[in-house]
């Protein structure tokens, strides 16, 4: 009975929905954390009767034909880039992006991977760096004594020098866009890779036309909604119970046709 098997991959499908809804709701606190939402296409479909040809020869058309659906897959998981929410923290070193855009951060082997979260620390060296410790791009050094830090809304980093009275220009924060943000690959850490589907990116200087603005002394908030994805989770729930059911009506059909046969 087919029935079994379609109400199967339904009930795959909302497990799937659960871990995505439920992966939200976990990083309901994490900086720059942008909310997933699964996405779903139908299976092929089992042809019993084909429309748009005769029915038999030389009769009329039959405008329509009997096609069975053999269930749903899963076709993606999106992530929503949506603005989230600003938090102040009063950290000169923390800073939110206002717009489309993401900080270059370098990994340990050199490559260049991208990031919402201005949660921004020094090393030893004085390197401007995340809270993992990745260097952000292009680097930027904070001499010891340093006072009066600033980050203006272009991304200028400017601050006062031991024994200065006017602040110097410490360096340039860049921006970097992307034509598709949905392709770019998650790999956690609040961090992103480039891939085909995203194309390259697009380096710019914050507050140029179409990239986002630099605000210092804030944080942008994950843009996962409480409520929302309650609404989500318990209409997942009562997608799964339906396509249980399914299949327990299915069971007693079947035993119903089996004890007949006997």
């Amino acid at each position: 009975m087919r029935a079994l098997a379609i109400a199967a991959t339904g009930m795959d499908a909302q497990q799937t929905n659960l871990e995505v809804i439920a992966n939200n709701i976990a990083n309901i606190n994490t900086t720059g954390f942008k909310r997933a939402r699964a996405e779903f296409t139908d299976l092929l479909y089992q042809t019993e009767r084909a429309q748009g040809i005769a029915n038999r020869a030389n009769q009329a058309i039959v405008p329509e034909g009997a096609n069975i659906g053999l269930g749903v897959q899963t076709a993606a998981v999106r992530n929503l880039h949506i603005q989230g929410e600003l938090t102040q923290t009063g950290n000169e070193l923390d800073v939110a992006l206002v717009g489309r855009g993401w900080f270059q951060v370098e990994a340990a082997d050199g490559t260049t991977l991208y990031s919402r979260a201005g949660a921004f620390n020094k090393n030893d060296q004085g390197q401007l760096v995340t809270i993992e410790g990745y260097n952000v791009v292009p680097g930027i050094t904070i001499p010891e004594g340093s006072s009066e830090l600033t980050v203006n809304r272009s991304g200028e980093i400017s601050a006062k020098l031991a024994g200065d009275t006017e602040p110097t220009v410490l360096g340039q924060l860049t921006l970097a866009n992307f034509v598709n943000e949905a392709g770019l690959q998650p790999l956690g850490d609040n961090l992103f890779a480039e891939t085909p589907a995203s194309g390259d990116p697009v380096v710019s200087v914050p507050d140029d036309p179409g990239v986002a603005y630099v605000k210092q002394g804030y944080l942008e908030s994950s843009n996962v909604d409480p409520v929302k994805e309650i609404t989500e989770l318990i209409s997942a729930q009562r997608a799964y119970e339906m396509n249980s059911k399914v299949i327990q009506t299915a069971d007693e059909m079947a035993s119903v046709v089996s004890k007949n046969l006997k």
